[in-house]
């Protein structure tokens, strides 16, 4: 899939912030049935520029993986960090997603010193920062932080599906696609899938 451009789509991003140690965070994960919802903080190098990096829904598969592993080679800092299933079950999605970027965040190995996060809020996190629309098509450390956010994630897919193949996780990768949906009425939700969300929910009434 090609890369979309960014400065031909929305104003200049401004960013009142002028040093080296910007983390663009993302996640990965919000709208799936089951398994974690998946954040990343990327620092990127500004002596070493990665070019092409984009929103890693508009990457094929093996693009994103070899961004991913240049993004680790060449960063400043990176982390990726994670919610639960079950703390997506008790805290909501939106609040989940939130505590996966600041442990995202408070995991990177270089302390960042201004955020810019993907989307209409920033997580609440103590550094200073913005948040971005479409930041993972605006900015680089943005898109840096969905690629290693999406390959985290669907490695956890492939190897949920390894475990319970019936399933399909590496195909649809816990999204409420048709096959998974006739999984989870034939076969009853597993411990990875998320109890809160209606599909499963229902399935769950049903197998009580």
């Amino acid at each position: 899939m090609p890369s979309r451009a960014r400065s031909d789509d929305w104003p200049p991003l401004i960013i009142d912030y002028a040093g080296d140690r910007l983390a663009g965070v993302d996640e990965v994960g919000r709208g799936p049935l089951a398994g974690a919802v998946v954040a990343a903080a990327v620092i990127l190098d500004p002596d070493r520029p990665i070019a092409g990096l984009t929103d890693s829904k508009c990457l094929s598969a093996p693009r994103r993986e070899a961004f991913d592993r240049q993004i680790r080679e060449e960063a400043l800092a990176f982390a990726v960090a994670e919610a639960t299933p079950a703390e997506i079950d008790t805290l909501n999605i939106y609040h989940a997603t939130h505590l996966a970027m600041r442990r995202a965040i408070d995991a990177l190995p270089v302390a960042a010193e201004y955020l810019l996060v993907d989307g209409n809020r920033l997580p609440g996190h103590a550094c200073p920062g913005q948040a971005v629309v479409k930041g993972d098509l605006r900015h680089a450390a943005i898109s840096a932080a969905s690629i290693l956010a999406k390959v985290a994630r669907d490695a956890q897919m492939v190897a949920l599906d390894a475990c319970h193949p019936e399933y399909g996780f590496a195909q649809h990768k816990g999204y409420p696609t048709g096959a998974h949906l006739e999984a989870l009425r034939r076969l009853g939700p597993l411990e990875a899938h998320r109890r809160s969300f209606a599909p499963v929910r229902k399935q769950l009434e049903t197998f009580t």
